[in-house]
């Protein structure tokens, strides 16, 4: 059977093929003939991010543009020397949720590809029913009958324009990108995970500085004690040694509180229960040590490894893709169908010769007249396709903003570290010779208490700056896309992903 939506100018010219099925037979053959011509809409041209030949920032600190090996990208916490680190990586991978969720969005977009490429091939149902019926006296005859039927219908719908390619191209690209951004979300858990391990370490420095503060205060206080009450002193020195010595233990809670806030929140990126991981994270340990150079390659390499850039590439490519989809709307689309089957009004002779049926023919429907709704889906998709290039190029120099300031973070927090180790050696030795001096009558409790309130926020500043440094090289490595390990060098995508 041939069915055609009908509005002129078409109407003769569809009069005419209902008129004589030979020429819609022919249409249907020429059309498995041009099965496998080009898809209508745009071909897809892999676009590649515009990066300069190198990094602005002047590159400080260890810092080089050699050549990066993927393999130490791919596993950068290596570089940092730490057993426990790379235990608590190997666990995040395995059991993180949001890791997980993005395994289960590959699932499916690999399952909607499927769905895709189903549309290519022919289709067969099968169905059977048995009915019995009694017509209206007052309109019929008022008899009873029974019907049994089964059969098998089978159709395909000719991909000639390409409407169907293009779909599956679409969700091709669609799964690619989906695969990049569960890449991303590795890149982005690795790096939370080795930052939080930076951050208990760093309170947990922070935390010995201060309780060993606390107890050079404390024997300051009891000594004051001592003096004061063999008349020695006046009252003042025991108020001013008491003040701070109750200022440093105020900044105890806080300091405990951190530490717990980090393990916890360690804890749930494993996909773990808060507090599962306090008692193997009890042992004080010292703050992950940095390489003496760290290789961060040239921006075309970064940009072409990065897996946000790598998910926007692939997200206009799809976009690209449904255009074709929506164009194909504007032409005929060629279905061959048939049928084959049983039907008896008893079920004694169902199975007889006699009752067999069948049909088969060619068919063709035309979009002719909607208003214009189909060259304005067109144009929808045509916008979203730019959308998709915008956001494309936001993406890479969001990467090259990202990666900028990081570079010189890392360098100018080495340089801030240097100066706090300076600071806090001289501040040190400072105390020591206040105390000395105020022991001997040579100056005023004073010089004392400045030295070693100097004393703590100086060590206190060190030990975050040597957190800091860790964790710059830490969102270094995440800004150059590290976790995840790439084809190389540029290679060309196949039409297929590994499932």
């Amino acid at each position: 059977m041939i069915s055609i939506t009908l509005e002129k100018p078409y109407y003769n010219q569809a009069v005419r093929w209902v008129r004589c099925p030979l020429n819609v037979l022919l249409a249907a053959i020429t059309a498995l003939v041009l099965a496998g011509c080009a898809a209508v809409g745009p071909d897809y041209t892999r676009v590649k991010p515009d990066a300069p030949d190198e990094w602005h920032a002047e590159l400080q600190g260890g810092l080089t543009a050699g050549s990066l090996k993927p393999e130490t990208l791919a596993h950068w916490w290596s570089t940092l020397n730490d057993a426990e680190l790379d235990s608590l990586v190997a666990r995040a991978v395995k059991g993180n949720l949001d890791l997980k969720n993005a395994r289960a969005r590959v699932r499916e977009a690999r399952a909607l590809r499927g769905i895709s490429k189903a549309n290519l091939f022919p289709t067969l149902d099968a169905a059977a029913s048995a009915s019995k019926q009694r017509s209206s006296e007052n309109s019929g005859t008022g008899t009873k009958s029974k019907l049994y039927t089964a059969d098998f219908d089978a159709g395909w719908e000719l991909d000639v324009f390409g409407g169907v390619r293009r779909s599956v191209e679409a969700a091709q690209a669609s799964l690619e990108a989906t695969q990049e951004d569960l890449y991303n979300v590795l890149v982005s858990l690795l790096a939370e995970v080795a930052l939080n391990y930076v951050e208990v370490r760093t309170f947990q420095a922070r935390l010995a500085v201060t309780e060993a503060n606390i107890k050079t205060q404390q024997e300051t206080y009891d000594l004051n004690q001592s003096r004061y009450q063999a008349g020695i002193i006046d009252e003042l020195p025991v108020q001013q040694s008491l003040r701070i010595l109750e200022t440093s233990r105020s900044q105890i809670p806080a300091l405990k509180t951190g530490l717990e806030a980090a393990k916890n929140r360690l804890a749930v990126l494993l996909g773990e229960q808060p507090g599962k991981l306090h008692r193997e994270l009890a042992a004080k340990r010292p703050i992950p040590e940095l390489p003496k150079t760290v290789v961060i390659g040239i921006p075309a390499e970064t940009l072409r490894h990065r897996p946000d850039i790598r998910r926007a590439e692939r997200n206009l490519a799809a976009q690209t893709a449904r255009i074709g989809v929506a164009t194909a709307d504007l032409y005929p689309k060629f279905r061959l169908f048939g049928t084959i089957g049983l039907e008896s009004l008893s079920s004694e002779d169902f199975l007889e010769w006699a009752s067999r049926t069948w049909s088969i023919g060619p068919g063709v429907s035309w979009n002719i007249f909607h208003g214009g709704a189909i060259r304005q889906n067109i144009e929808v998709q045509t916008a979203r396709q730019e959308q998709a290039l915008i956001q494309y190029e936001a993406a890479v120099l969001r990467a090259q903003e990202e990666v900028e300031n990081i570079l010189v973070s890392y360098a100018k927090e080495q340089i801030r570290r240097e100066s706090l180790t300076k600071a806090a050696t001289a501040a040190q030795r400072a105390a020591i010779v206040a105390q000395d001096q105020y022991h001997a009558g040579l100056v005023d409790f004073n010089n004392v208490l400045d030295a070693q309130r100097a004393l703590l926020i100086l060590q206190d500043e060190l030990d975050q700056s040597n957190g800091a440094v860790t964790s710059n090289l830490i969102r270094l490595y995440k800004a150059l896309g590290g976790g995840w390990k790439y084809p190389e060098p540029d290679a060309v995508r196949s039409n297929t992903v590994t499932d």
